[in-house]
């Protein structure tokens, strides 16, 4: 509310030096464009490896002459500054220097995940309405589905492999802004489970802030190997992996969807030096590795780091001792670009933190509504507000979306429930919409899965809140490793064991598998009305 907002006092995460340098200074040097650094890569690193896609690899100079090509390339088929174009896509090369000569060429880019279906990708084009929608059809075969069915054209592009090209739209340029802080890069539309899929437009400042702070705390820099398997149709593979890499002079592995075979052979042979994916990744790499009876070979590996979904601590810990290193761990939304903490390369943190705020984002805990139980004194809660750079520009021709996530003054409201220590660590309690209120008490669905997941047979835990009179009651859903039978008496008297009496389930429900997006979110919106279907049967 209006009233509430000057009782939060809002602080600055203080300047801080990264590989020698200090924030404020990458800050004070950033581009006006994603293309910008890139180009001038491809005259100083000429020589060296860029990108690796599949068989082909190329250096930063190749990689330069493939922009400049397609700037070419794209004026030619009718794009116009100002315009935006439409991806339907998974991890390749096309995709990288799409968005690059579109950067350089002050033309937006709607990245679209292919494995969305057929509904979704209507109706984000419909919101989008982009001059013209590129297909890569050779890294994915769903990308080939949405093509036959929009009837786009076939083209063999002699670099950039197969695509389709969808015909010309009639579209309304947008402005084209000097400013990197006011011209808009990438949309990148939020899984929206219910309504229409919102377009966040995010800026070439706030996508190269991440790039250069989050990416240089990475110590992606000249000479590291990246597997990029996280979508780039998704935040964090945009900004933090794809332009961490490149911005940065390191080489990017293009790669369209996981696979723990594939995964754990290039680990080996191409001697991949960083790994950044989500929880359920390496989750599922731990499985295979366990089945094959096989130990991890990864003779280069210095930086693994897990975001996307919160991570709990029994898979951090198997991580850990699989790979011999920490796994890092932050928090971000795709409104902030993604990232708004991150913890740091020197932290060996035995906790869940999701580490400290960036350097020189200002941010503030409002209170929540609800008294509920306290936490430890010393520990501030409430719901996360965050401003800087990183903040997106607003969603596209939704601005009452906008206004109600978006303050005049750039304060952005994450919906997300965190707390503070005494160090400044940062810990995500939950979904402000998430959270349960049993009887009077704040129930955090985090801390209860987390719990849930510590079961041997347990593989994953979604917790939602089922409404039934006058109150709430706890819901999770559970799926198991395949082939174990579970005893549900004995997993009940296993949480019994470990959660107060109002956080325990009232209900457990087995699935084979939680439903979730492409890249691996869990959605919870479909299991809440699950929920209420259950309660009603």
């Amino acid at each position: 509310g209006g009233v509430l907002m000057a009782l939060s006092i809002p602080y600055q995460a203080p300047d801080e030096k990264i590989f020698g340098r200090l924030a404020s200074e990458l800050l004070a040097e950033l581009p006006e464009r994603l293309s910008t650094r890139v180009l001038e890569n491809a005259k100083r690193l000429a020589d060296h490896p860029a990108l690796v896609d599949g068989n082909v690899r190329w250096s930063y100079a190749e990689l330069g002459q493939e922009i400049y090509a397609a700037c070419e390339w794209l004026a030619n088929l009718g794009i116009r500054p100002g315009d935006r174009i439409m991806t339907v896509s998974e991890n390749c090369r096309a995709l990288v220097v799409l968005l690059l000569a579109a950067s350089e060429m002050d033309v937006w880019v709607a990245i679209v995940n292919s494995r969305l279906s057929a509904q979704e990708v209507d109706l984000i084009q419909g919101n989008c309405l982009p001059r013209r929608v590129f297909y890569t059809c050779e890294a994915s075969q769903e990308a080939s589905q949405h093509a036959e069915r929009h009837a786009a054209d076939r083209y063999q592009h002699p670099q950039l492999g197969g695509l389709a090209i969808s015909p010309l739209f009639d579209s309304e340029p947008e402005p084209v802004h000097a400013s990197g802080a006011e011209q808009v890069a990438a949309m990148i539309y939020t899984s929206g489970t219910t309504g229409t899929p919102k377009g966040v437009m995010l800026t070439h400042r706030g996508i190269l802030y991440i790039a250069s702070i989050s990416g240089g705390m990475r110590h992606l820099s000249e000479g590291q190997r990246v597997y990029g398997v996280l979508p780039m149709s998704h935040v964090f593979g945009l900004s933090s992996v794809c332009m961490g890499s490149l911005y940065n002079g390191a080489c990017l592995y293009t790669v369209p969807r996981f696979d723990a075979v594939q995964l754990l052979a290039t680990l080996k042979e191409e001697r991949i030096t960083v790994l950044q994916g989500v929880p359920a990744m390496y989750a599922r790499a731990l499985e295979y590795l366990k089945r094959e009876q096989r130990a991890l070979e990864a003779p280069a590996l210095i930086y693994i780091s897990a975001g996307g979904s919160p991570l709990d601590s029994d898979t951090k810990k198997r991580v850990e001792a699989a790979f011999g290193l920490t796994l890092h761990n932050g928090y971000g939304l795709t409104e902030a670009s993604p990232t708004i903490s991150q913890t740091r390369i020197e932290d060996r943190h035995q906790s869940s933190t999701v580490g400290r705020v960036l350097p020189l984002l200002e941010y503030r805990l409002e209170p929540l509504g609800s008294s509920g139980t306290s936490e430890k004194a010393g520990d501030e809660i409430g719901e996360l507000w965050v401003r800087g750079p990183n903040i997106m520009k607003g969603y596209f021709r939704q601005p009452d979306a906008t206004r109600a996530t978006l303050t005049e003054d750039g304060w952005l409201n994450t919906g997300d429930i965190a707390k503070l220590d005494h160090d400044d660590q940062l810990y995500i309690v939950g979904r402000s919409k998430e959270l349960i209120i049993r009887s009077g008490f704040n129930i955090y669905p985090p801390d209860v899965e987390a719990v849930i997941n510590e079961h041997p047979a347990v593989t994953l835990t979604a917790v939602v809140g089922r409404q039934v009179a006058g109150n709430e009651e706890v819901v999770a859903f559970v799926q198991c490793e395949p082939g174990i039978e579970v005893d549900m008496a004995e997993l009940k008297a296993f949480i019994a064991e470990r959660l107060a009496p109002y956080k325990r389930p009232t209900q457990i429900v087995l699935m084979d598998a939680l439903p979730s997006t492409a890249s691996g979110k869990i959605l919870k919106g479909r299991l809440r009305d699950l929920a209420q279907q259950e309660s009603a049967l």
